[in-house]
């Protein structure tokens, strides 16, 4: 299934995704540091979802209390619960 996040506190604003059996695909951030994003995109291609959120979740962006990582987490944890 496909889902779009609406990024908060980051530079990014939406996350595009898809979710194939638990695993994450096609991850896209809209906005933010282009390189780094494809980046992250390309490391939880195919991973577990529950894995990137263990991975990811708060992981803070200098002194905001988010980051572009911590929001993809947010956005597959919320994509978990509507399935």
């Amino acid at each position: 299934m496909h889902y779009e996040y609406a990024t908060r506190g980051t530079c990014s604003r939406t996350i595009l995704f898809d979710l194939e059996d638990g695993k994450v695909k096609n991850v896209q951030f809209i906005g933010g540091c282009n390189g780094n994003l494809k980046g992250i995109g390309k490391l939880v291609e195919g991973m577990d979802a529950q894995e990137v959120i263990s991975r990811v979740e708060g992981v803070n962006c200098g002194s905001k209390p988010t980051s572009c990582p911590d929001q993809l987490a947010q956005a597959l944890k919320q994509a978990l619960a509507q399935a």
